[in-house]
């Protein structure tokens, strides 16, 4: 077993120690489809005037959530603006150094050299450590909280559509990857999405035999749940060239295999490594994404790192 393989099932082990106080979806495995919990959200962006914290209060079947998002770099309308949407149990908006927050080491430590508007967007149930064992009870909440994120961004591209004249940019890793994918499934409104260490078959994370995070309880309702979660016909349904996903060959929490069949003949960049050291590869990460901004890839090239470059 290789360091990367070893490190993923390390952390999923410390997971499971943190999720005992509480059992996954224990409260309930039913929930509606994406669709239904999409068209029953409703909420308004705030005046958006320049950088800053915006909280928000959104509407669902579930009951009202907290996403937020933080509009980290406002360089003009010139420019061109990447949604950046965080990983599972992330603070995405504590930038101290010792906090889990990938858009600050992905993107924002090095904002001064992007040239580009950023703004990172918070799940629901992500203020805190006991707020995400909240969202992590019932499967309808945890439904509704990816689906509130997914309309989060829609609202921000329809902002960006009347104040930008550049290319708007989806990415987002882990669970943001995944949210980054429902946005295009369901609207594909912004020009270019980069998915991280994602797919489109969120069931499969929970389900696989022999995996820790997934208890007899999932295994047992697994038909259920991929039928609910995994969106990937309707992702494959979608026209355009416009996708970039990054996976990790030795992924043990997003397999490899399993993620890479939602995309088709697409490109895949591959990242010689596991889900926590290829979180860790900002600079990998941050390159992948400059390499999508400013164009629809109208040469398209190779983005795949060569076996040379991984590490």
């Amino acid at each position: 077993m290789n360091i990367h393989k070893f490190l993923d099932l390390l952390v999923e082990d410390l997971s499971n120690l943190a999720l005992l106080r509480i059992r996954l979806f224990g409260e309930s495995l039913d929930s509606p489809t994406f669709e239904e919990h999409l068209r029953g959200i409703t909420f308004d962006l705030p005046p958006i005037k320049g950088e800053g914290f915006f909280a928000l209060k959104a509407e669902t079947l579930f009951g009202y959530l907290n996403p937020a998002f933080h509009v980290a770099q406002w360089k003009g309308k010139e420019f061109p603006t990447i949604l950046y949407h965080h990983g599972n149990n992330e603070r995405p908006f504590n930038y101290k150094f010792y906090s889990l927050n990938t858009f600050k080491w992905i993107l924002h430590s090095r904002k001064n050299e992007i040239p580009a508007n950023l703004i990172s967007l918070r799940a629901a149930f992500h203020e805190n450590l006991k707020e995400y064992l909240t969202g992590l009870q019932s499967l309808s909440i945890f439904v509704a909280a990816l689906s509130v994120s997914v309309v989060l961004i829609e609202k921000l591209v329809f902002f960006l559509r009347e104040n930008v004249r550049r290319q708007i940019i989806v990415s987002g890793i882990s669970l943001g990857g995944f949210v980054t994918n429902l946005h295009r499934a369901y609207f594909n409104s912004a020009d270019i999405y980069i998915p991280l260490l994602a797919g489109a078959r969120i069931g499969d994370v929970l389900t696989t035999p022999g995996r820790k995070m997934a208890n007899p309880v999932l295994e047992k309702n697994a038909e259920k749940l991929r039928r609910i979660l995994n969106f990937e016909d309707n992702f494959l349904k979608v026209k355009g060239d416009n996708v970039f996903p990054l996976l990790a060959r030795y992924d043990q929490i997003i397999d490899y295999e399993s993620q890479k069949r939602c995309y088709g003949k697409q490109l895949i960049a591959v990242l010689g490594r596991g889900h926590i050291t290829g979180a860790l590869a900002g600079a990998r990460i941050r390159q992948h994404i400059l390499d999508c901004l400013g164009s629809r890839m109208e040469e398209k090239k190779d983005l795949a790192f060569k076996s040379s470059n991984l590490y």
